[in-house]
This record gives structure tokens, C-alpha cells and sequence, in this order.
């Protein structure tokens, strides 16, 4: 596969992924946060369980043990999303989470004790203010919506960080696939325990489920894991940065959401934060300048 194909790939799971916000609202309007978790992870899973059920045979008890904790990870991530979009727009849960390309280098630097480049540390200054334009109001508050969605972003670049590690030990494939059925799982337990789980009872339901399920999660996994494989990590990000894009560009077209101009600065902020992470730019020192010959 040519990288130009790779890359149009992995715009095809930004797609789907920025318009994931739109569908996750659609989906709550008939059933609870939890149980619309666990049908959208259960019904991925099964989906690539399927299609990769030769590949699937051959996983090990370590990888078993990995995909519980990363199962883990991803169900608090897509928790703390789900309950967001109850109090915050479609246009801001899309910018916010899009600082997972930020924070994934932060807790790198964090976990591993590696040193902070600058243009890192520049990126998450300008994203913090472009967070403040975005989301704090007048008088200043900042809406639980909002927080929800950065600890989303947050436990997605913890994700990342744990699945690169993970993956270096078992086979990532099968690591991809186990994740989808753990974090169902999980989801599953608490709706049992919070909700009464049902099906969807609208044709809207039924639609945001399946996109979900299908698209998002399980094909936008299977996609995501063979395109990485003829692209490099900085243009998969760069692609990557454009979910709150697409997240903008759904919620003004199919939920009437408007921002103002403050907010479309500090939306503009952040993207811009998240390009110039996702980029990789080297500042070389200008050579000495030579001295003249037989200059003493």
C-alpha cells in the first residue's frame, strides 16, 4: 500500500471518528451512558472478532492481561466522553478530546522520565489558552461538560502510551480486539448494576448504534491498525488532528450548534496547538561563519 493511500486511510477514521460526537447524541436520547458504551464496544468487538476469528485464535494469556487494563483505560475514556456530551456541544467535546496529540507526549514525558522538547511544551501552553477562550465563560465558570471531555483526552493519551509498551510484548492486533470486548464488558457491568440495559427503541438509536459499533469502533480499529503499518506516526497524527474538524463541521450541519467568535478563536487555538505537536520540525543552529584565510 502506497503512504498516500495509508494517509487517506486514516482520514476516512478521522471521519468517522469527528462525526462519532454527533451519533453518541443521537444514541443517548434513547438509552443511558453506560448502555450505550457497552453495545457500542460489545457489537465492535463481535464485528472483529469475526472477520479476524483465524487471528484471533492464536492469542496468549499475557495478551488477555494487557487488554483487561487497556479495556480499562478505554471504558473511564469513553465514560468520561459519554457524560460530557449530556452538558457541553458536539463542536467543543471534538476540540477538547482532539488534546489527546498534547497530552500524549506530557504523560510520555511523565511515565517514562524522558525530557520535554520545546516545541512540546510551547504546544501545551498554546493549547491551555486556547482551552480558556474556548470553554470559560463570563462570569468565569467552566462547565462539567467540558471537564469530562479533557479527562476523555487525558485517559486517551494514557491509552497510548500503555498500548505502545503493550504492544512491543504481544501481538497488537489481537491486543486491538480483546481491548473491544474487555471495555464492552466493563460497560456492561455497570449498566447492569446503574441502568435497566435495553435495546435502542427508535430508528435514530438503532442508527447511532450501529454507526458507532460498526464505523467507529470496530472498523475504525481494524483500518487504523493496517494503514499505521505504511505511514509514519507524525503524518498519522497530523491526519488525526482534524477529528474536532469534522466534529465542528458535523455539529453546525446536523445539530444547529453556533459558536462565537471568541470560541471559534479558541478552537482555532487549540487545532493549531495540535499541529504544531503533531509536526515534527527541527531548529538546526545556523553553522559559524568561517574566517577570513591567514586571518589571525
Amino acid at each position: 500500500m502506497k503512504p498516500l493511500k495509508a494517509d487517506l486511510l486514516i482520514l476516512f477514521v478521522t471521519l468517522c471518528w469527528g462525526s462519532s460526537y454527533l451519533f453518541m447524541k443521537m444514541g443517548l436520547s434513547s438509552i443511558g451512558e453506560f448502555n450505550l458504551i457497552a453495545l457500542r464496544f460489545g457489537l465492535a468487538f463481535l464485528l472483529a472478532a469475526v472477520i479476524l476469528y483465524p487471528k484471533l485464535r492464536q492469542i496468549d494469556a499475557t495478551t488477555i492481561r494487557y487488554a483487561m487494563v487497556v479495556g480499562v483505560i478505554l471504558f473511564i475514556m469513553f465514560t468520561a466522553l459519554t457524560f460530557g456530551l449530556k452538558t457541553t456541544s458536539t463542536s467543543n467535546a471534538g476540540f477538547l478530546v482532539s488534546l489527546t496529540v498534547v497530552f500524549v507526549p506530557l504523560l510520555h514525558t511523565f511515565l517514562f522520565k524522558k525530557r520535554m522538547e520545546k516545541k512540546t511544551m510551547f504546544s501545551i501552553s498554546l493549547a491551555l489558552i486556547g482551552i480558556m477562550l474556548l470553554t470559560v465563560k463570563l462570569p468565569l465558570t467552566f462547565n462539567a461538560g467540558d471537564l469530562l471531555c479533557i479527562i476523555a483526552a487525558l485517559c486517551y493519551a494514557l491509552h497510548i502510551n500503555v498500548v505502545s509498551v503493550a504492544a512491543r510484548k504481544v501481538d497488537a492486533l489481537n491486543l486491538g480486539i480483546m481491548q473491544l470486548g474487555f471495555a464492552g464488558l466493563y460497560a456492561l457491568i455497570f449498566s447492569l448494576i446503574f441502568e435497566n440495559p435495553t435495546l435502542p427503541s427508535t430508528s435514530d438509536g438503532w442508527i447511532a448504534i450501529l454507526f458507532l459499533s460498526l464505523i467507529c469502533s470496530g472498523l475504525g480499529f481494524i483500518l487504523q491498525t493496517i494503514a499505521q503499518k505504511y505511514t509514519t506516526p507524525a503524518r498519522t497524527g497530523l491526519v488525526f488532528s482534524l477529528e474536532p474538524v469534522f466534529a465542528a463541521i458535523c455539529g453546525y450541519w446536523f445539530m444547529q450548534e453556533v459558536m462565537n467568535s471568541r470560541e471559534f478563536l479558541g478552537a482555532a487555538v487549540v487545532l493549531l496547538s495540535v499541529v504544531i505537536s503533531s509536526i515534527n520540525i527541527e531548529f538546526k543552529k545556523p553553522a559559524p561563519a568561517k574566517q577570513p584565510a591567514g586571518h589571525t
